[in-house]
């Protein structure tokens, strides 16, 4: 397999050279340091041992070549804090390389950093334990950055866009606002974009700069610029640790955004130990680019599926992360993803990590033969406990995310009454490209870090400018636009399926109509906490909405059969639709569920029985009694009612 030239994969060569130990890296013990490294056509390999992250090797060791393309050497010392790289000479090419195992590295990544993982647990970590499962899992993704950045977070300047932001107290051991907020919303789970280290920031760099983080450098070790000292590679492991743990003492769990479909650089740590084995090619011998990012990393043969699955449980194991969301999922396989879900159940219990990802990829891809994308035709292959974000439920409520103005269901599009009727069941009645074998697979959302805030593509869907958007006068025009958001998440939190949504959507969260904010500002990115305050009433509706979903199993149910318990699928008119939901409630209770989209209010009948009105466009947090054989529903407002006695 000559470097940076194979056009085809040949199995024979994983015949000769997987390696299944869990042990490649760097391992630091008592008294000893042992480095592995997989080089399997290296001809020789050089260890450099340094005292920081940018003095002169103080010493260079050989490694010796074991089996299976397996190098080692061990030091008699134990090595923490000691940085390190590799030379690797293939087919006559020196390339020097960090490793590409590392727990641990120095500013910006370039040399790693032996570490011994129990010095960097912090005060109380043995004991850290995620809070218990609750009725419902409701995910709220965040940027570490975004949460914190804007000085009305209550966090010191100096936390401000850290790990540290979240496990901070003040003297009398209170919360900063963002913290209050977050831990007061309800929701189950925070979904964090990369912590893992990448490498489109500087990590010594200004607070100015500002990325999303899907660009990975070193898998398996936390992002420098999130620590308060990105030299010491034990303080960001520390510091993202303390995160993790503050965040289950407040009660929630924690996901992590993960990026195993490429790398920041196609000469990266992987391909430098071993060319032309982790990446992609096409049959002219270039790079393939399914991700849009210059290279794809090829899921499929055994040693990049193998450090996939090692860095899954890694993280799990060491960071007590929850669950993993895996960025476009099209690009890994079907084989890869359940046995990452057989593996994380086999260590933890089944369905104790929650995974889930997006069904698609940028561009086509060479995959593997007998290899299959996960698409979303391709979810009856995959264990339910594998879930994906749904895109047609999306679009259905809000409109293409792609073309600015283009509306849904709640904000003047024509047409979409049968396509949120089929996602109140979660895409279960076979329709579209989905084919999913429960609606635990469905992830249901309408906003994302990517595309248009919610509040803005209402904004422009009503043909305001994008820098318009930012408005908070809630009168006149922003009235229409809160009723809007109102309604799409109502809409939202009454589908069956797993239930998303973007930090800051409940309280009109605004990029001033940017799209694609992943290097914008980050003042244009964080999260304004004086806009939380003005939008509190929003905020209130979705605190509800959360309350109200964990109350009710009927619209909890995970179950292959959950969508037969909705019944009465009804289009009353344009952009008014119903349905009914057995044994819904608490008690087992019916449900009666109604969406009116429309300009003109609606007067709904109601079946025999005493109901009770449990929402409306109003609050989600009501109890009062229908007067009459029918329910007025004003227009743009949903309505959600239980019948007692059932």
């Amino acid at each position: 397999m000559e470097a940076m030239k194979q056009t085809t994969y040949d199995r024979r060569f994983d015949a000769l050279y997987r390696y299944d130990g869990r042990d490649l890296g760097c391992l630091c013990a008592e008294g000893r340091t042992v480095f592995k490294l997989w080089s399997p056509e290296a001809q020789r390999v050089e260890l450099s041992l340094y005292r920081d992250g940018v003095s002169e090797a103080y010493e260079v060791l050989p490694l010796a070549r074991g089996d299976r393309g397996v190098w080692q050497a061990a030091v008699d010392e134990n090595l923490h804090g000691t940085y390190y790289d590799y030379a690797v000479w293939t087919n006559g090419v020196r390339r020097t390389t960090a490793d590409p195992y590392a727990m641990a590295c120095g500013r910006n990544g370039g040399r790693s950093m032996a570490v011994d993982l129990p010095r960097t647990r912090p005060e109380g970590w043995d004991s850290d334990r995620p809070p218990a499962p609750q009725p419902e899992q409701i995910i709220y993704e965040l940027h570490v950055k975004d949460f914190s950045f804007d000085p009305d977070s209550g966090v010191p300047a100096q936390y401000r866009g850290k790990f540290k932001a979240f496990s901070w107290r003040d003297e009398d051991g209170g919360l900063p606002a963002c913290m209050e907020h977050l831990a007061g919303l309800g929701v189950t789970h925070v979904q964090l974009l990369p912590v893992f280290d990448f490498g489109s920031v500087d990590e010594g760099g200004s607070e100015e700069q500002f990325n999303w983080g899907y660009d990975p450098v070193n898998y398996n070790v936390p992002e420098g610029s999130y620590a308060t000292d990105p030299s010491d590679g034990a303080a960001r492991i520390r510091e993202c640790r303390e995160m993790i743990q503050a965040l289950h003492q407040n009660g929630l769990r924690v996901v992590m955004d993960v990026v195993y479909n490429h790398t920041y650089r196609a000469d990266s740590w992987l391909e430098r130990s071993a060319p032309g084995y982790y990446y992609r090619r096409n049959e002219d011998g270039s790079l393939s680019d399914g991700s849009a990012c210059g290279n794809d990393i090829a899921a499929g043969r055994a040693m990049v599926d193998n450090y996939i699955v090692n860095s899954v449980l890694y993280w799990a194991r060491e960071y007590h992360i929850d669950g993993f969301r895996f960025d476009l999922m099209g690009l890994l396989t079907v084989e890869l993803m359940n046995r990452i879900r057989a593996e994380l159940d086999a260590a933890f219990g089944p369905g104790e990590k929650l995974m889930y990802g997006e069904p698609w990829r940028a561009q086509e891809s060479p995959m593997e033969p007998g290899s299959r994308p996960v698409l979303k035709n391709a979810l009856a292959l995959l264990h339910p406990d594998v879930g994906v974000f749904c895109d047609l439920t999306r679009d259905a409520i809000k409109g293409d995310a792609f073309i600015e103005r283009a509306p849904g269901f709640v904000n003047g599009g024509e047409g979409r009454e049968q396509d949120i009727l089929r996602a109140v069941i979660g895409w279960r009645d076979g329709w579209g490209e989905y084919t999913p074998r429960s609606c635990s697979q469905i992830v249901n959302y309408v906003s994302a870090h990517d595309n248009f805030t919610l509040w803005d593509k209402l904004v422009m869907c009503l043909g305001v400018n994008g820098d318009e958007a930012g408005a908070a006068d809630l009168d006149g025009l922003w009235a229409d636009v809160l009723a809007q958001n109102k309604l799409a998440a109502f809409i939202c939190f009454t589908c069956q399926g797993r239930l998303f949504f973007q930090a800051g959507e409940e309280f009109g969260r605004t990029k001033l109509g940017e799209g694609n904010s992943f290097r914008s500002p980050p003042r244009l990115n964080m999260l304004c906490w004086e806009r939380a305050r003005r939008f509190e009433g929003l905020t209130d509706y979705y605190r509800q909405l959360i309350r109200l979903r964990k109350s009710l199993p009927g619209l909890c149910d995970k179950s292959p059969a959950a969508a037969e318990r909705v019944t009465a699928r009804s289009i009353h008119r344009p952009k008014v639709v119903s349905f009914q939901v057995e044994r819904g409630g608490p008690l087992g209770e019916r449900l009666l569920i109604a969406y009116n989209a429309s300009d003109r209010p609606f007067s709904l009948s109601l079946p025999h029985g005493r109901w009770i009105v449990r929402a409306d466009g109003r609050s989600a947090d009501q109890r009062r009694p229908a007067q009459r054989n029918e329910i007025g529903i004003p227009p743009c407002s949903g309505v959600l009612l239980l019948r007692e006695g059932d």
